[in-house]
């Protein structure tokens, strides 16, 4: 079969052996692959990321000598199953699957190991056990999707976002635009969104995104003012003076109405901010932007070294989470929440290709202000991108 094979971070197009799916796995039919930011990154940095994977306890990720498939993101047919399989989908039924594939008593990354080959092919192997069967003849372009989208789903949930609450998303590339789909299909009432490029800024405002920032005219954290926010240390300190101050004019002790109001779930409002670049210097511009008692989840994935003032953090008692991956059951939920219309995520997807024309698509998606998702259909014989 053909599939585009990335070695010492040369893309080619290869004929490699039909695979042939174990116990309890299946084979499947590519019909859609999304290009992710992971693979740009793996093409140039997989031995870094390597070692850093290997010190978080998964020692058999993609290195720079090996010939690795890339395609985590994908929509596929089902052709054939592999001895022990329960068989509950027919033969012809398009299915998403998590990229996690057994190889005996391992469990690997489907797209970002040797041992368990992606999507940038014309078949692969999935595991039974990780598909889910494509609902309400879902496209394969919007199914494709539905791994991007449970990333965001889980950074989301990550976030405890209340909907009628303030999120700011930093960063409106794939995995920003992402999270801005999310935010609105869980009907978040404000979403902030902000990047340097005026492309994206479209794209986020296409996505949902109530308001949108270029951070060079002015900050996100404007929009902050208006909402009663607590700004900083002085601000901080009125309120607990003041808090008590109200509460003793009621006729029971002051301390049992704070334990009351605490145990109701009053505390001060904050946005929930999303680090959706991975960039070095991100987190800290956000720790020095950010109002008091925000949380931040980190989403986008920076590989470098990076430094931050904790002080400053501390001192607005700033939450800080990070986000990876999702959960079986988010994967789950986002694929039915695009084949039920609640996410709208169409202006994500800026292109086709086909598998000889991986390597331009690649150098494409450089193009911020042209390109956020490029999908490969390993049928199209386009050797460069067709833009939507």
């Amino acid at each position: 079969m053909k599939a585009v094979v990335c070695q010492g971070a040369k893309l080619e197009v290869a004929d490699l052996p039909e695979p042939v799916p174990g116990p309890g796995q299946v084979l499947l039919e590519v019909l859609r692959c999304g290009i992710c930011g992971s693979d740009l990154h793996a093409r140039h940095h997989c031995d870094h990321w390597a070692d850093v994977m290997g010190r978080s306890g998964y020692p058999r990720f993609a290195r720079s000598g090996e010939a690795i498939v890339f395609g985590h993101e994908f929509c596929g047919e089902v052709l054939e199953y592999g001895p022990g399989c329960r068989k509950r989908l027919k033969p012809g039924t398009h299915v998403c699957a998590l990229p996690l594939r057994r190889n005996g008593e391992q469990v690997d990354m489907i797209g970002l190991s040797s041992a368990a080959p992606g999507a940038y092919a014309e078949r692969l192997v999935v595991q039974e056990s990780a598909m889910v069967e494509v609902p309400n003849g879902l496209d394969a372009d919007r199914a494709a999707l539905t791994e991007p989208m449970a990333v965001a789903w889980h950074a989301v949930a990550r976030g405890e976002v209340r909907r009628d609450g303030m999120a700011i998303v930093i960063g409106c590339g794939p995995v920003g635009l992402a999270v801005i789909a999310i935010l609105k299909s869980h009907g978040v009432d404000t979403v902030v969104a902000a990047d340097f490029s005026p492309g994206r800024r479209a794209l986020a405002k296409w996505m949902g995104a109530d308001i949108v920032v270029d951070p060079e005219v002015e900050s996100p954290y404007e929009n902050c003012r208006q909402r009663d926010f607590v700004e900083g240390v002085e601000d901080l300190m009125g309120l607990a003076l003041g808090t008590r101050e109200r509460l003793e004019r009621l006729p029971v002790p002051w301390w049992h109405s704070w334990r009351l109001a605490e145990a109701l779930g009053a505390k001060p409002k904050a946005p929930v901010i999303f680090e959706c670049v991975g960039g070095r210097r991100v987190l800290q511009s956000i720790i020095e932007g950010a109002p008091t008692f925000s949380r931040v989840v980190v989403v986008g994935v920076c590989m470098s070294p990076d430094t931050i003032e904790p002080a400053l953090a501390i001192n607005k008692e700033l939450d800080l989470r990070f986000a990876v991956g999702y959960s079986p059951l988010e994967y789950r939920d986002a694929l039915h929440a695009l084949a039920d219309g609640r996410i709208l995520c169409d202006a994500m997807v800026t292109g086709h290709v086909g598998l000889a024309g991986v390597a331009s698509a690649f150098s494409a998606l450089g193009d911020a202000d042209r390109h956020a998702k490029i999908l490969i259909d390993p049928k199209s014989a386009l050797s460069s991108v067709a833009r939507f």
